[in-house]
C-alpha cells in the first residue's frame, strides 16, 4: 500500500523520518530563490502562487494533479497525526506507516479529533472572529454550482464541532473527489474577493473556508471516517488562544493574528 502524507511547510523545519512523509515547500513560485530540498508545489499542473490565500491547499493541488498513490494525506511541519490523544508530543509519537497502513485498510479516511465549540456553532465562532459574510458567499456559490450540497452546508455551520487544519488522509480515489468538488468554489470565492488588497492574515480567507468544507463534502456523501490524535510542535500558547476565543464568543473581538 503507498501512502504519502504531504507535509505542507514554508521554511526549513524537522520532518518525520519514515517514507511515508512527503515534505512539500508551499509557495514555491513565490520563493525561487528559496531551497529547503523538499517538493516544490510549483512543478507541473500547480497554483503555488496563490499560497498566500490558499495556504497548504497549493500541496494538496498539486498532489491532486501531479502525485501517484494509493492513498493521500496532509500535515503540517507543526502538526502531525499521532495515535496519541494529546496534542503535544516527541517524534518517536508521530504516526508511522505501518500505523497508518493498518488505519487504512479499515478506514477509507482518516481525520484528527474534531474541536468542539459548545457555547459557539461553526458559524457564530467565525462570524466573531473573522467575518460570517465569507460563509455567506461560499453558500451562495455553493447552491449554484452544486445545490445538493446546501443542506448539508447549513447543517455544518449550525453544528457546534469541526474538523480543522484541512488534515486528513484518504483513499486516493476520494481524495481526487473532492479537490474536483473543493477546488472549484474556491476559485469562484476567491474571484469574489479583492485579496491582494487585504492585510496578509486576513487575505487566507481561500485556507479558512476550505477548513470547513471538508466536513460538508463527508457528511453530504456519508463517508465514514477514523478520527485520531495530533501532535502540535512548536510554540502555542493555550493560555492565548482560549482569551482570544473567549473574546471573540463574548465581545465579539475578531482575530487579527494567529495564536
Amino acid at each position: 500500500m503507498d501512502i504519502k502524507i504531504l507535509v505542507a511547510s514554508h521554511k526549513k523545519a524537522e520532518m518525520p523520518e519514515d517514507s511515508m512523509y512527503l515534505p512539500v515547500h508551499v509557495g514555491r513560485a513565490l520563493y525561487p530563490d528559496r531551497e529547503f530540498g523538499y517538493q516544490s508545489d510549483a512543478e507541473g499542473d500547480n497554483i503555488s502562487i496563490k499560497n498566500p490565500y490558499y495556504c497548504e491547499l497549493t500541496a494538496l493541488y498539486w498532489a491532486w494533479k501531479n502525485l501517484k498513490a494509493d492513498y493521500v494525506g496532509l500535515a503540517h511541519y507543526r502538526r502531525h497525526f499521532s495515535l496519541k490523544t494529546v496534542h503535544r508530543g516527541g517524534w518517536n509519537s508521530v504516526l508511522t506507516g505501518k500505523q497508518a497502513e493498518i488505519l487504512c485498510r479499515k478506514h477509507d479516511i482518516i481525520l484528527p479529533k474534531k474541536r468542539n465549540l459548545y457555547i459557539e456553532t461553526v458559524y457564530s465562532h467565525y462570524d466573531h472572529t473573522f467575518w460570517g459574510e465569507q460563509f455567506d458567499r461560499t453558500r451562495g456559490i455553493i447552491s449554484r454550482r452544486c445545490p445538493e450540497y446546501l443542506d448539508a452546508f447549513d447543517k455544518k455551520m449550525k453544528s457546534r464541532s469541526e474538523h480543522l487544519f484541512n488534515m486528513f488522509i484518504m483513499k486516493k480515489m476520494l481524495f481526487d473527489q473532492y479537490c474536483e468538488w473543493m477546488f472549484p468554489i474556491l476559485e469562484e470565492l476567491e474571484a469574489s474577493y479583492d485579496l491582494k488588497s487585504m492585510e496578509p492574515f486576513q487575505a487566507m480567507i481561500i485556507g479558512r473556508v476550505s477548513e470547513r468544507l471538508l466536513d460538508v463534502w463527508i457528511n453530504k456523501n456519508q463517508l465514514k471516517y477514523k478520527e485520531v490524535g495530533y501532535i502540535y510542535f512548536g510554540k502555542n500558547n493555550m493560555h492565548k488562544k482560549i482569551w482570544g476565543f473567549l473574546m471573540a464568543a463574548i465581545f465579539h473581538k475578531r482575530y487579527k493574528q494567529s495564536f
